[in-house]
Formats: structure tokens, C-alpha cells, sequence
């Protein structure tokens, strides 16, 4: 039978928008953590300058 942690709390990754469950590594650090992985957390800056919400990631398309 597979042992299952259904009460384990979860927060959602703002890199990445996946969510991301407790570990007990992060048991005294739980109200801090913010990112999934270090993936997300060394991605954290680019997300933050290069992709305004505002602005179309692309430009507008040329006539040809």
C-alpha cells in the first residue's frame, strides 16, 4: 500500500505558477520559502525585469 502526505501544506511558485508542497527541510523556514526550486529562485530576477505584464513579449508583426 503507498503511504500517502495528504495534509501537507502547499504554496504556488511565482516563476513558475506550479505548486509546490511542505518538505521537512523547509520545516523552520516555511513562512520564507517562496520558489519551488533553486531553478525558480535563480530565475526570479529574469521573470521580474524582462517581461512586463503590460507589454506583448512580442513586437507587432511585419508586413511582407
Amino acid at each position: 500500500m503507498a503511504h500517502h502526505k495528504p495534509n501537507l501544506p502547499t504554496k504556488t511558485c511565482p516563476v513558475c505558477s506550479r505548486p509546490f508542497t511542505w518538505r521537512k527541510k523547509w520545516a523552520r523556514v516555511w513562512d520564507d520559502v517562496k520558489y519551488c526550486s533553486d531553478a525558480c529562485r535563480s530565475r526570479r530576477a529574469t521573470v521580474e525585469t524582462h517581461a512586463p505584464p503590460d507589454r506583448p513579449a512580442r513586437g507587432p508583426a511585419r508586413p511582407r
